[in-house]
């Protein structure tokens, strides 16, 4: 069976590449051939085109457009090369992924009509960005006249609510799909508002597997022993949880590289590639992160761990590790800052494994199930 996949697996990002990586491998372990198809549009990460109105909504696009030119600009221009280059060996060694970028319609229509499967895969490829909204792209609307089977797989908005326009608008998006999946509980809810529809809530896809020994075969293994740092978005509640780890362990705090950083460094930088980066944390003596893709991989490796609350006007991004942790009977786990003053305590409270992998178990089957499903559904016409 040909199987393609439209995800984000041209970002610079450890989670964007690692779920893609992993939802790929699903397939090619039953001996599918999966491949992505390499779409990147110029909104996401590059900004897109300046939006010519004075209305407060062109001036919040475009507030949002030049932020991300600036950030590219500097991460391509400024940032560190030997990183860039882990990337771009991962997506071509690990992913298969060569040649020039998708960026027109057309183009994604041609490539429809090479597959019996498309996936639209995990991350947060349902998230309306706020100069362009949702990107009909990622419903695979190109693909409505081709042969193939259209579904979701743990697809995410990156919310737990929408506004009434966004609602409205995502509903002629769903509809089309042969079956949808969704990473968080809130995404059913979604779906189900915006379409009338029912979606499948399943993991993500780092969650469908149980080692990624292939990954830290090729990475170089680094030191070991130490507090990984992994921060997204902001510094705050995370700084001091990582500190208080590391004076927990008597050990260093390693952080790796953000391009979005806008803060004082945690400890000390690295550059790792998404191979390195699961190295970094697999080594590790105690992993602090406000990543949901930290809080997964910290889980797959059994790694004594806290995630700290994103707080303030990002709470609303805590769903996707909150809605994790609560699955696997682990939020206490979670630190608020209001939990701070008894982090000791917090940072000394044992894991039952055990009980943990039973319910990973689970998802796992949950995810799997779902997925085989679907194939079965194309191979038996």
């Amino acid at each position: 069976m040909r199987v393609g996949i439209l995800t984000f697996q041209f970002s610079d990002n450890f989670g964007a590449l690692l779920q893609a990586y992993a939802l790929r491998r699903w397939f090619t372990d039953r001996g599918h051939d999966a491949e992505f198809i390499a779409y990147h549009p110029t909104h996401v990460e590059e900004g897109g085109s300046l939006r010519l109105s004075l209305s407060p909504a062109a001036f919040k696009s475009n507030a949002k457009t030049l932020y991300l030119k600036s950030t590219a600009f500097l991460h391509q221009h400024f940032g560190n090369k030997d990183q860039a280059r882990r990337f771009a060996r991962f997506r071509q060694e690990q992913l298969g992924i060569t040649g020039s970028p998708l960026r027109e319609r057309q183009e994604l229509v041609e490539a429809a009509g090479r597959y019996d499967l498309i996936v639209a895969g995990s991350d947060q490829i349902w998230s309306p960005s706020v100069q362009y909204g949702f990107d009909p792209a990622y419903f695979l609307e190109f693909a409505k006249d081709a042969r193939a089977r259209r579904i979701s797989y743990a697809a995410s908005f990156g919310r737990d609510t929408l506004g009434a326009d966004q609602i409205t608008a995502l509903g002629p998006l769903l509809r089309p799909l042969s079956s949808i999946s969704v990473r968080e509980l809130s995404g059913v809810d979604i779906v189900r508002q915006a379409s009338g529809r029912d979606a499948a809530c399943v993991p993500d896809p780092t969650l469908l597997h149980e080692q990624y020994d292939q990954l830290l075969a090729g990475a170089s293994s680094g030191q070991e022993g130490h507090v990984f740092c992994y921060a997204l978005r902001t510094a705050e509640v995370i700084r001091e949880v990582a500190e208080g780890a590391a004076r927990m362990t008597g050990t260093p705090i390693l952080s790796p590289y953000n391009v979005h950083r806008r803060w004082r460094e945690i400890g000390q930088t690295v550059h790792p590639g998404p191979a390195e980066w699961v190295s970094h944390l697999a080594n590790a003596s105690f992993v602090v992160t406000n990543s949901f893709h930290g809080t997964v991989f910290s889980i797959l490796f059994r790694k004594p761990f806290l995630v700290a609350e994103l707080p303030g006007s990002r709470v609303a991004m805590n769903a996707r590790s909150r809605n994790l942790l609560s699955q696997l009977d682990l939020m206490d786990r979670f630190v608020r800052k209001e939990d701070l003053p008894r982090l000791d305590e917090l940072l000394a409270r044992p894991i039952d494994w055990d009980a943990v992998e039973a319910r990973q178990q689970g998802l796992r089957e949950v995810g799997s199930s779902f997925l085989a499903h679907e194939v079965a559904q194309v191979e038996n016409g």
